[in-house]
């Protein structure tokens, strides 16, 4: 197929990869983003930006795990900021029933004890008496990775256009819209994440936890110069306003739990933001006509945005397509 023009509306962490992956690939893309500054409105900028495939697989489907191993190549291969240093998974004394529930939902882990624990991650200091620690998985800061995705796909040759309205006279458009597109989406929904963000001058983990809680779970993801992301929350709510007392002291209580010496980081920023989701948390892929909208990611953006933007460009070229993703509206 020659190359088309494409135009991309929505500039979070699906929008970017979209757009980077089919200027690569010889489209002309133009990508236009409602906000006048980039991430502004994006739900991405709250993410904890975590590619924990074999995690996620604790409470998603067989597919995310599957197409988030093969994303996790991909970002390795795009983004020299990505952190391989694994997930570590704890629980308290009292809650060892949650750790063992959480090996039998997983794969791709080994199990440490107490004194391996602390050779990994010494910041833990005897705290736990086993962890599930999952090598493979990484992370990253969300906001300088979507920088480096726009400046990436401007040196692509696509055109980012902030403050535009959401329409353009592609051949071909892609919606990314999340949670904007709900009226033209059947059964799109806001899923609420809150976080918060921590600096601490006492406390020095150098990847993902996740510290196990039957009604409180957290992950603490570090970020460099002493921040962390504290999060999250996940609410059935399309409601995008500030982070709530009870939300902020469950967070802040398990931040606690996880790290005693939490109790005396600086509180940097407290924000919430609304994930789009389907009735399954899985992500679709629609064509009408010439609009395909990406959307329902959940919170599996930043792992699944790679994967969807290689799924889309390779239907563009040759029609081809995963059925448990795709639905072609009049057959295809």
């Amino acid at each position: 197929m020659q190359p088309q023009v494409i135009t991309i509306v929505g500039a979070g962490i699906t929008g970017l990869w979209q757009a980077l992956t089919l200027a690569r690939r010889g489209h002309r893309v133009c990508l236009l983003e409602r906000s006048p500054q980039p991430f502004a409105h994006a739900a991405s900028a709250y993410a904890g930006a975590m590619l924990a495939p074999y995690c996620e697989a604790e409470a998603s489907e067989p597919i995310v795990q599957e197409l988030g191993v093969h994303a996790l190549a991909l970002w390795r291969a795009a983004y020299p900021g990505l952190l391989t240093r694994g997930t570590l998974v704890v629980a308290q004394a009292r809650d060892q029933a949650e750790l063992a529930r959480f090996s039998r939902m997983t794969t791709g882990f080994t199990t440490l004890a107490r004194a391996d624990i602390d050779a990994l991650e010494p910041a833990c200091g005897g705290r736990f008496a086993s962890a599930l620690h999952f090598p493979a998985e990484a992370h990253m800061e969300p906001v300088a990775a979507m920088t480096f995705l726009l400046e990436a796909a401007r040196a692509a040759g696509v055109i980012a256009r902030f403050g535009a309205a959401a329409h353009g006279d592609g051949e071909v458009r892609i919606d990314c819209r999340g949670l904007a597109a709900r009226a033209e989406l059947a059964g799109l929904r806001g899923v609420r994440g809150e976080r918060l963000l921590l600096r601490s001058r006492e406390v020095a983990l150098t990847r993902p936890m996740r510290l196990l809680h039957p009604r409180h779970p957290i992950y603490v993801v570090p970020w460099g110069e002493g921040r962390y992301m504290v999060g999250a929350t996940v609410i059935e709510s399309d409601d995008a306003g500030p982070v709530t007392v009870r939300s902020a002291l469950e967070l802040l209580g398990s931040a606690y739990a996880l790290h005693p010496a939490l109790a005396e980081a600086e509180i940097l920023d407290a924000g919430a933001g609304v994930r789009p989701a389907f009735a399954d948390n899985l992500p679709r892929i629609l064509v009408r006509g010439r609009t395909l909208y990406v959307n329902g990611l959940y919170r599996h953006g930043f792992l699944l945005a790679p994967v969807l933007a290689e799924l889309v460009a390779e239907y563009l070229q040759s029609g081809a397509h995963d059925a448990r993703l795709f639905s072609i509206e009049g057959g295809g």
